[in-house]
């Protein structure tokens, strides 16, 4: 476990012990100063994060409790945004998958309290970090350059988040906070409450026993105006469309979160921890969607005819996380033995959803256009909203559920000594881990109605119409409702309409067993530390699924086992009292995605879909140079370099025509890249102004930014092309300006990603690709303490409405267009110490 500083938190601001929390700044003290110095609010967690940065031996980031606290972020993948080469993807415009130096969220790791977090979704190992409140996190690292007893299993970063403890306040602590938000989309008002409480008992001679609490519970009430054409367009007479949908979603999220961590400590050479999270968080969306394909594709301003369909997505998706980590550390002499057990399990669960309802037009309706190519909100007439003229075609209803499980244990021995007159240290231990992933899906395809004695006027819109949906893009008409629908499906029997393909090939269970094993020797010869070691990762996987050839199920079982020597250096050299340089060379491994390893596959006469489960795990060698700048214990600069030359990066791809698809139109699989190229440059500075005269010296500055590019190669049957990675933005920035006194905070943040390739289209057809356009974020919060211990919050989201948009080729040609609006919040806080 890492070493925690000696931190109380009063409110909001926050008191620093400096000379035992910074013995690497100590050197940095103002000559005359004492020994102890009080540090307040935003500087203070600032003061903690440079100290850790600076004092680890690895390049990494750092955010702690206090820093969270300081700005507008909903959950943990919202407060790692502000970290220098750190960007998030959004949903429905909350933060939830987390891209490090550019790279996709499947290219990272998170680990909680030490130990792997699995994924709750079905396909993926990106963990939505919109899961975990940010309540329940006492600090959040991201480590970009990993040392021999760390995983290697990330390449962008491995995020670790660190729960409360009892032993990061010097006594008794608690806190307590009461907040209502309002979202300015939907005009509703959403609670929130959270808490957490800490103390430390002295049991005489047994030693020393800590227990810390935390809890918070959050119903969020919002949704979002959403207007998309999925991409279809046609560009061979002159980017016409083919379709296009309007869409409004409303949103509840609740999210609940209980933590509670015990720490012993019989004496100052040995520590016992128990660490426990638990977080369940519930989403439930109705979305309303009208739309229409064209007869023929249209222009901009162009009418014509086309085909109207309204649709209704009505679904509970459910996801909990729960870690249980125990541990401990034992010195004697110049040895030191630690160990770790832990178990974490993921699930995501969306009982008897509704898929999609839809309601098909009984005419083809005239007189349609659409706006511009970048909101295609459609202009019809009132025929196109009236009710009787849409009937039910189809419902699909689903219940799906995914579970991720992972064991592991661990076992660290390391030795101080003497190399050559100068200090080391020896560390060796082992890993084993053992992961299991399921994912099940029932699907429903209700349809046909009429042969089931449904008349034709039992299945216009207007015996389902529900809220009308209000959305700022355009005309809506009447919505439908789910009841109406699953009142409908309840009169039926559901074995005559269930879907054995759909329900069967998407079932598959994933086994993972990696055994690992580790040597290291880290020594300080003068200002250098000299971190070397070896690192043997070997893995075992099996997948089990079904396929369907033809109308006939398959079993399938698939193994691939695979070896791994990954060795790495760290450097760190300091340059006198206020300055060090860093550089490492590292190995990582990642492997694929559980979407482009399910076994399962359709194969219908010369078309095929399949996943790859003998794909080659994604390989990394990376380099990192960068030089660090302390200018006081709150301000520092900060400029690195980074080089990663990958091999074997997945994506999908149509092998029709090669192999033993040659017989083939369509062979849509996921296969290995030859090679690709991340380069970059990551620069950051904070400065606290305390040498300027007040009211100036509450002033503060934060800014971050990392400059990449990639490049890589793609091949299919139609050729092969360059490609930037998915994912990955050229440039990704933040700005922080602060002000504060010991009554006021006061602090404004930006936070900007660029353009960014989501989905690669056909190999011969780059026009086809989808990006995500520009995104700046711009959040404000204000903090005045009413008195000792109770502090009056106000924050603001999304001040400039930022839209998340997506096209086709060019800007121009929507995919998607969404917005959502600002959100304010108004809270109180009282906390003791």
């Amino acid at each position: 476990m890492r070493k925690r500083q000696a931190v109380s938190r009063l409110a909001g601001i926050t008191f620093c012990t400096l000379a035992p929390v910074l013995p690497a700044l100590a050197q940095d003290a103002v000559p005359g100063a004492t020994e102890h110095v009080n540090v307040i609010g935003q500087a203070a967690s600032i003061g903690e994060a440079l100290s850790e940065q600076r004092r680890s031996d690895a390049i990494e980031s750092v955010v702690h409790a206090d820093g969270v606290a300081q700005l507008p972020d909903e959950n943990a993948a919202e407060a790692l945004q502000r970290l220098p080469g750190v960007s998030v993807e959004r949903d429905q415009g909350e933060g939830r998958f987390v891209s490090v130096r550019g790279l996709g969220p499947d290219l990272n790791a998170v680990t909680i309290n030490g130990t792997l977090l699995p994924s709750p979704s079905g396909d993926s190992r990106a963990v939505g970090l919109d899961v975990l409140p940010s309540e329940l996190i006492q600090s959040l690292t991201v480590v970009k350059t990993a040392t021999p007893d760390m995983d290697a299993n990330s390449l962008g970063g491995t995020i670790e988040i660190e729960s409360l403890s009892a032993f990061d306040h010097q006594g008794l602590f608690y806190t307590g906070s009461a907040e209502g938000s309002y979202d300015s989309n939907t005009d509703r008002y959403s609670p929130k409450f959270s808490g957490a409480f800490s103390d430390r008992f002295d049991l005489g001679g047994a030693g020393e026993f800590g227990i810390a609490i935390a809890a918070s519970w959050q119903e969020r009430d919002f949704g979002s105006d959403n207007v998309e054409t999925g991409d279809a367009w046609d560009f061979e007479d002159g980017a016409r469309l083919e379709e296009t949908s309007q869409r409004d979603y409303l949103i509840t999220r609740e999210r609940a979160g209980f933590g509670v961590n015990l720490d012993y400590r019989p004496s100052t050479v040995t520590s016992l921890y128990l660490r426990t999270l638990y977080s369940h968080y519930k989403d439930s969306e109705t979305r309303n969607a009208l739309g229409v394909e064209f007869a023929d594709p249209l222009l901009p301003g162009e009418t014509g005819e086309g085909e109207g369909f309204r649709e209704l997505k009505d679904r509970e998706e459910t996801q909990e996380i729960q870690s249980y980590v125990a541990g401990g550390e034992h010195m004697a002499g110049a040895w030191t033995v630690s160990g770790q057990a832990g178990y974490s399990e993921s699930s995501e669960k969306t009982p008897g959803g509704i898929g999609g309802a839809v309601f098909e037009g009984n005419d083809d309706f005239a007189g349609l256009s659409f706006r511009s190519g970048r909101k295609p909100v459609l202009n019809a007439g009132p025929d196109f909203y009236d009710p009787a003229n849409f009937s039910l075609s189809e419902i699909e209803y689903t219940d799906d559920a995914a579970t991720d499980r992972e064991w592991n244990i661990r076992l660290d021995i390391a030795n101080e000594h003497d190399l050559g007159g100068f200090a080391g240290t020896f560390k060796f231990g082992a890993k084993l881990s053992r992961r299991e992933k399921e994912n099940g899906s029932d699907a429903w395809i209700f349809e046909d109605f009429g042969d089931y004695g449904f008349s034709d006027d039992d299945l216009l819109l207007g015996n389902f119409t529900g809220r009308r949906p209000d959305s700022t893009l355009g005309s809506f008409g009447p919505g439908i409702g789910a009841d109406a629908l699953r009142s409908l499906i309840g009169r039926l029997d559901r074995d005559e309409f269930f879907d054995e393909e759909e329900s069967r090939v998407n079932d598959f269970t994933i086994e993972e067993d990696i055994n690992a094993a580790y040597v290291m020797e880290t020594v300080d010869i003068g200002g250098l530390r000299v971190i070397a070691g070896l690192r043997y990762e070997g893995t075992e996987m099996t997948a089990t699924g079904t396929g369907l050839r033809d109308d006939d199920f398959e079993a399938i079982s698939v193994s691939n086992d695979y070896e791994h020597w990954l060795p790495s250096l760290n450097l760190r050299y300091r340059l006198g009292r206020d300055a060090q340089l860093r550089a490492a060379v590292t190995r990582s491994v990642v492997r694929p995605s559980f979407e482009q390893l399910a076994p399962g596959f359709v194969i219908d006469g010369d078309e095929a879909a399949f996943g790859n489960p003998n794909l080659k795990p994604l390989e990394s060698t990376n380099l990192d140079f960068g030089i660090e700048y302390y200018i006081d214990r709150t301000s520092a600069i900060s400029v690195y370099a980074f080089y990663k030359d990958i091999e074997n990066f997945a994506y999908a791809t149509d092998v029709a025509g090669t192999g033993a698809w040659v017989g083939f139109d369509e062979a849509e699989t996921f296969a290995n890249g030859d090679r690709a190229r991340v380069y970059g440059l990551e620069l950051a500075y904070t400065q606290k102004f305390s040498m300027l005269p007040e009211p100036f010296n509450g002033l503060l500055i934060g800014a971050n930014v990392t400059i990449s590019d990639s490049d890589a190669s793609i091949s299919g049957q139609d050729g092969r092309r360059d490609i930037d990675l998915p994912n990955q933005s050229k440039l990704v920035g933040n700005l922080t300006l602060g002000w504060e006194n010991d009554d006021i905070s006061l602090r404004l943040s930006a936070n900007h990603k660029s353009r960014y390739l989501v989905e690669v289209g056909p190999i011969d057809d780059p026009l086809h690709d989808l990006r995500a356009d520009a995104q700046t974020f711009l959040d404000f919060s204000a903090r005045y303490t009413v008195m000792d211990g109770v502090q009056l919050t106000f924050e603001a989201q999304n001040l400039t409405d930022q839209a998340f948009y997506t096209y086709a080729g060019d800007r121009a040609f929507n995919a998607q267009y969404e917005e959502y609006g600002p959100t304010f919040k108004l809270g109180l806080t009282v906390s003791s110490f």
